[in-house]
């Protein structure tokens, strides 16, 4: 047909509304072109595959290329999309074979995802030094941490692996030493994985404490339960260089105020300081770019050029919070809003929905949770005035067995008394909290209101007075004080 519908990129937001969109438009095409080999995995189990809690690399992919054929969508792997012509309405695309073809399509969708950043460090050609992105990475890490003789192929089981840089590192001498740049969401997680393969980790965070998004009373206790499991945390400690050449041979640390230490010996870093949206291919069409250079989007997904829309880690959205737009790479929310753009495209208008940032983490025995505006200055250029108290509660009645101390942070708008945002750490199911938060900044909720939810009580779930309910207590009479 003269109209297909064209997706590019074959993860979370391009699978998601290809498949919503066949389902609700049969009688259309639609074309799905993915550079590489992978698609649809689950980026967020990658360090749950190498410390190996998910015993095969097939068990984080939710489609295979079979699956999407039987559901009807032209999918084409190993074709990059490398132009948009937006008035001749075509896509300009590269094989693997290096030839190039012009696709044209009725509507466009960008579903391009995000790339990690390096920041200053260069680990191209550097034996054990690795970010931590893509699943071919995973499987490389994997290798690496192993001893040669004791690796398991079969844990790589899917046909897109990269197998000879896999092999490769399989053959090297199996690590002792890491270190972690970044103390985010994948500095953590990873330094538990690490740590379960049986290394000694150091992990380096350039500010003051660690998951600098959910606030320092998260960041302290995350960083003592990575100590008390034999986790070295350097909290204000920039690494200003990665030693080596040919193989990782160390890290140069500073102390924050220009000055360096003798370097680190490790055999494995690994770099997580970030990501950037992928949008080069949109260069010079005029589009509009918003917060971290992702593609501007409206609330139906649809970004400044006619008939071309973006979702996913490349697309901003708009903030629950502040009315604003937003880019925050999450999971659900590329999910969610390529399912709209899908059922939209073939007619159904569907908004993409507000985000919050709303995000969980592991790290051992500790759990934490984050929404919404939880540092004082991101509400202030907001224009909020924000108020916050931090509450520590029994995560069941006290007499029942597994109880543990829930510290809750609340944070609300001092003129209007509204929840802007918040964050929960603990051992004790204490992530899952958060959703209580996210809903209520969702809904506009003042700290009175969310004081007076009816939320459930039972001694083995939750104490009569819910951690998030004795935040909200605290905080409202903070605010009647003022």
């Amino acid at each position: 047909m003269s109209d297909p519908f064209v997706v590019v990129g074959a993860d979370a937001a391009g699978l998601s509304a290809a498949s919503k969109f066949r389902r609700e438009a049969p009688d259309r095409d639609v074309v799905v072109f993915e550079k590489g080999r992978w698609i649809s995995y689950a980026y967020c189990g990658m360090p749950y595959f190498i410390e190996g809690r998910v015993e095969r690399m097939s068990n984080l992919l939710s489609l295979s290329p079979s699956d999407v054929d039987e559901r009807g969508i032209d999918l084409r792997r190993g074709r990059e999309v490398v132009a948009v012509d937006p008035d001749g309405k075509t896509v300009t695309v590269e094989t693997t074979e290096g030839d190039t073809v012009e696709q044209a399509y009725g509507d466009l969708l960008v579903a391009t995802g995000g790339r990690a950043t390096t920041g200053p460090f260069d680990v191209e050609g550097v034996d054990g030094a690795f970010t931590l992105h893509d699943m071919d990475t995973a499987a490389a890490i994997d290798a690496y941490v192993a001893e040669p003789d004791a690796y398991d192929p079969g844990r790589a089981d899917v046909s897109a692996v990269d197998r000879g840089r896999v092999e490769r590192n399989a053959a090297m001498t199996a690590p002792e030493t890491a270190a972690i740049v970044g103390g985010g969401y994948v500095g953590v997680e990873m330094a538990e994985a690490l740590r379960g393969r049986g290394l000694d980790v150091h992990l380096f965070q350039r500010s003051s404490h660690l998951l600098p998004p959910f606030g320092e009373a998260v960041g302290e206790r995350v960083a003592d339960e990575l100590d008390a499991k034999g986790v070295t945390v350097h909290a204000g400690t920039p690494v200003e260089e990665l030693v080596g050449d040919d193989r990782i041979e160390g890290v140069a640390v500073g102390d924050g105020s220009g000055n360096r230490g003798d370097p680190l010996s490790v055999d494995l870093a690994i770099v997580g300081v970030g990501i950037r949206p992928n949008t080069e291919l949109l260069e010079g069409t005029g589009v509009g770019l918003g917060e971290g250079g992702a593609i501007r989007t409206d609330e139906y997904g649809r970004t400044t050029l006619p008939d071309v829309y973006a979702a996913g880690d490349c697309a901003t959205a708009i903030h629950a919070v502040t009315g604003e737009e937003a880019w925050m790479p999450l999971g659900l929310t590329a999910n969610r809003a390529g399912r709209a753009v899908g059922s939209t495209v073939a007619g159904n208008r569907s908004p993409v929905g507000d985000i919050a940032g709303t995000a969980a983490v592991k790290a051992f025995d500790m759990e934490a949770g984050r929404v919404g505006l939880v540092e004082d200055k991101a509400a202030r250029e907001a224009g909020f005035d924000p108020v916050r108290e931090t509450v520590t509660a029994g995560s069941r009645s006290g007499y029942y067995p597994g109880a543990s101390p829930t510290d809750v942070t609340l944070v609300a708008d001092r003129d209007s008394g509204r929840v802007i945002g918040g964050s929960i750490v603990g051992p004790d199911r204490a992530a899952v909290r958060i959703d209580t938060l996210s809903t209520a900044l969702e809904a506009d909720m003042t700290v009175a209101e969310v004081e007076r939810l009816d939320l459930a009580y039972a001694p083995p779930f939750s104490p009569v007075w819910d951690p998030v309910l004795v935040a909200a207590k605290v905080l409202n009479g903070t605010l009647d004080g003022d």
